[in-house]
C-alpha cells in the first residue's frame, strides 16, 4: 500500500496508505486479489501473494466518495490535525471532501490516475506501467462483478459483507467507511486508480547490543557509556509480540530495551 511521496522529506521517501475496506484491489494483471486480501486486512499474506505474481505493484480502483472517507496516510506530517492536537482541523474529517494531505496526493502524486470513465482510467494506468499493461476487458469484468454484488442486499461477497459490517460501528460509519455504492456510479465519481508499491516502514536492524542495551563493537567488545534502545537497536518490529504482530506493535520492544538500558545505566552509576 505504498505510494511515492510527491513532497518528500528524504530520498526515496514513501508514504503508506491506511485504507478503509471499500477499494477494489487488483494485481498487476487486473485480477482481483483473493479472499481475504482486502484493503487493510492481512498485510503479510497480501505481501506474499503479490510477490508470487511476479510483479512488485498492485492497484486500488475506487471513487471520489471512497477516497474522501477511507484514505488516511502514514506519517506525522500527513496528519497535522492529530499531531498538532487541532480539534477544529480534526472535525474537518467529517466534512465533505478528502483531507488536505490526501487531496494533495490525488492532485500531485505520480501514482494517482483520475478519470471520468473506466476506459480512460485503464489507459491512464497503462501509461504508468507500460511494461505491465492491463486489459480493459479484464478490469471491467472485475469492476462490474464487484458492483453487481454491491447492489445485492443478500450478497455473500466477503468484501461487501466486511464493508457493511464495518458500518455497523457508528464512528466508522461517520468518518471511516464510505456508504456502499457502485464504482461506476457517476454520482460518486470521478474514478480513481492508485498504483501501490511495496515499501518498508519499520527498522528491523541497527546497532548490535548486549542484554543491557550496551552497544557492541564489531570485535565483540562493549562500547563503554554508549547505549542503544528502540528502533535503532533493531526493535522496530520483527515479531517481538508474535507472528504477524509487526504493524503498530513496535512500542513494546522499544519500552523493553529502553528499560534494560536505564537499569544498566543506573547500576553503572551506583
Amino acid at each position: 500500500e505504498g505510494i511515492v511521496n510527491w513532497d518528500p522529506i528524504w530520498p526515496d521517501h514513501a508514504i503508506r496508505i491506511i485504507p478503509g475496506p471499500s477499494s477494489l484491489w487488483l494485481d498487476a494483471t487486473g485480477k482481483r486479489l483473493p479472499v481475504p486480501l482486502f484493503p487493510g486486512f492481512d498485510t503479510l499474506a497480501t505481501l506474499k501473494h503479490i510477490l508470487g505474481t511476479g510483479h512488485d505493484h498492485t492497484w486500488f480502483v475506487l471513487t471520489q466518495s471512497i477516497i474522501e472517507k477511507e484514505f488516511a496516510l502514514s506519517g506525522s506530517e500527513q496528519n497535522p490535525d492529530l499531531t498538532g492536537k487541532d480539534m477544529k482541523l480534526l472535525l474537518g474529517r467529517v466534512k465533505k471532501g478528502a483531507p488536505g494531505p490526501v487531496e494533495a496526493f490525488k492532485q500531485h502524486g505520480v501514482d494517482f490516475v483520475v478519470r471520468d470513465n473506466l476506459r480512460d482510467l485503464v489507459d491512464g494506468m497503462n501509461a504508468l506501467t507500460p511494461d505491465a499493461k492491463l486489459d480493459h476487458a479484464q478490469v471491467e469484468r472485475e469492476v462490474v462483478a464487484r458492483d453487481r454484488e454491491m447492489e445485492n442486499t443478500f450478497s455473500k461477497d466477503m468484501q461487501v459483507m466486511a464493508i457493511r459490517n464495518a458500518r455497523t460501528y457508528l464512528p466508522d460509519k461517520a468518518i471511516r467507511v464510505a456508504k456502499p455504492h457502485r464504482l461506476l456510479d457517476p454520482a460518486h465519481g470521478p474514478l480513481i486508480a492508485v498504483r501501490l508499491n511495496l515499501l518498508t516502514r519499520k527498522t528491523l536492524g541497527g546497532l548490535e547490543t548486549n542484554l543491557d542495551s550496551q552497544v557492541i563493537r564489531p570485535d565483540g567488545s562493549v562500547f563503554d557509556g554508549l547505549y542503544a534502545a528502540g528502533e535503532v537497536a533493531g526493535f522496530g518490529g520483527g515479531g517481538v509480540h508474535g507472528y504477524s504482530a509487526l504493524e503498530g506493535t513496535f512500542l513494546g520492544g522499544c519500552i523493553f530495551s529502553g528499560r534494560a538500558a536505564g537499569r544498566a545505566l543506573g547500576r553503572s552509576l551506583g
